[in-house]
């Protein structure tokens, strides 16, 4: 029986929410797949990632392949046929099926007119595919960036830049955290063994496994009963370093979605943790977090630049600031990103970071730790900005991470690691 809804046309609005209307994929994704059925939830999501993954390659195609640029009301065929160009440059879906199913699209899209345009374009293609890819790969689109985060990213990285774009462009790993108070991570890695997922530890950080190969969370054992929860491995590098004990008054700050704040408690089950976010709607998913995994943290809304409005007079013995960042280290899950961020961005982040860093230092006690993290791979919201940071506090002392001339520990994406992550690790003297 055929569906009521045409996918190629769901992502092709989608996409034109995230270049068009600057929402991210998690925003506009859920959405889109309430009405849909179960088993093309994933096909939809794949379609979305995939086609802003390659976005600049599919835009240098479709300027070969059409006279002059889809606008206005025509906007959302451009993004169609780039859901086509990408089913066949990239997926295995057969072509024919690939083709029928983009060319309704335009019907699903109230564009019937034009199914012979997208048919036609995405034949042309067929026809030139080997030569328009090859020419394609010449250009410096194949790098799959902005220019402006290119550059920033070869300024700072002039010997690596290749690799961390080439990241970049993989799809991510599936790392899971292991809930330690359930199981170890060696008995949780037998569990997984025994229902037949192949998995890899983590050398650096106790609770992390790697999958073979990614899977569906009803798969994983005990997942509903909170013995393990989908993180990145680069993310659960904060815990260690902040090393939270129990019975201490934590903040966690930044906190949405409450993948750290779940962490501290199932590393110290009885400290007082206040989890902090600016977003109300993103702390609904710190609840549920903090639901399923069976663990109770204070959770407010508020502005870290104001910590008299959520924290009164109290101070903590330990603050893991997640600062709101680029996300240059996540683009491999968040493809979006690349579109979505824009040059001046970063100046207008590093302002926040700056500001939010010296509201809430007042409130750690003294020989208490700040731990500073974000997913960037920017050495101004990372290095140089905590540089500037113990410049301007003689109470700051970096341990554990680094030195005063190059403060902190970067973690890039790697094919078969954790994400772009930075940390920092200050005590108060």
């Amino acid at each position: 029986m055929k569906n009521a809804y045409n996918l190629r046309s769901l992502a092709a609005t989608a996409i034109g929410q995230v270049l068009d209307q600057g929402q991210s994929l998690s925003t506009v994704l859920p959405a889109l797949q309430k009405n849909i059925a179960d088993k093309d939830k994933a096909l939809l999501q794949e379609l979305c990632f995939g086609t802003l993954r390659v976005l600049p390659q599919l835009e240098w195609c479709i300027k070969q392949l059409m006279a002059r640029p889809m606008t206005g009301k025509q906007r959302p065929l451009h993004y169609l046929i780039m859901v086509g160009l990408y089913q066949l440059i990239h997926t295995r879906i057969p072509a024919h099926a690939a083709l029928a199913e983009t060319v309704e699209g335009a019907v699903a899209l109230k564009r019937p007119q034009l199914k012979g345009l997208v048919n036609g374009v995405l034949r042309q293609f067929q026809r030139q595919q080997e030569s328009l890819l090859a020419q394609a790969d010449a250009q410096e689109s194949r790098y799959l960036h902005p220019s402006w985060l290119l550059g920033r990213i070869k300024k700072a990285y002039p010997d690596r830049w290749q690799s961390i774009t080439d990241a970049n462009n993989q799809r991510p790993p599936m790392w899971l955290r292991v809930n330690r108070i359930h199981h170890s991570r060696d008995a949780y890695l037998a569990l997984l063994q025994q229902a037949g997922i192949a998995a890899e530890i983590h050398s650096g950080y106790p609770d992390a496994l790697r999958l073979a190969a990614p899977c569906s969370v009803t798969a994983l054992p005990g997942f509903a009963e909170g013995w393990v929860t989908v993180q990145d491995a680069s993310a659960q590098g904060c815990i260690p370093l902040l090393d939270p004990q129990d019975d201490e008054h934590i903040l966690d700050l930044c906190a949405a979605p409450g993948g750290k704040t779940t962490h501290i408690l199932e590393a110290a089950p009885k400290a007082h943790v206040l989890a902090v976010d600016i977003d109300e709607q993103r702390l609904k998913r710190v609840q549920e977090n903090l639901e399923r995994l069976q663990l109770q943290a204070e959770v407010k809304s508020g502005d870290g630049r104001a910590p008299d409005t959520w924290a009164g007079d109290r101070t903590f013995d330990r603050i893991l600031l997640d600062a709101p960042c680029s996300a240059t280290g996540v683009i491999r899950r968040h493809p979006d990103i690349k579109w979505l961020r824009r040059n001046s961005d970063i100046d207008e982040l590093v302002e926040v970071q700056k500001a939010i860093l010296e509201a809430v230092w007042p409130r750690l006690k003294s020989g208490g730790v700040l731990l500073y993290a974000t997913c960037s791979i920017l050495p101004e919201e990372n290095h140089e900005q905590i540089a500037k940071f113990l410049a301007g506090h003689a109470d700051a002392a970096l341990v554990e991470t680094g030195d005063l001339t190059h403060p902190g520990i970067q973690n890039l994406p790697s094919a078969e690691a954790g994400d772009g992550f930075y940390y920092a690790k200050m005590i108060k003297r």
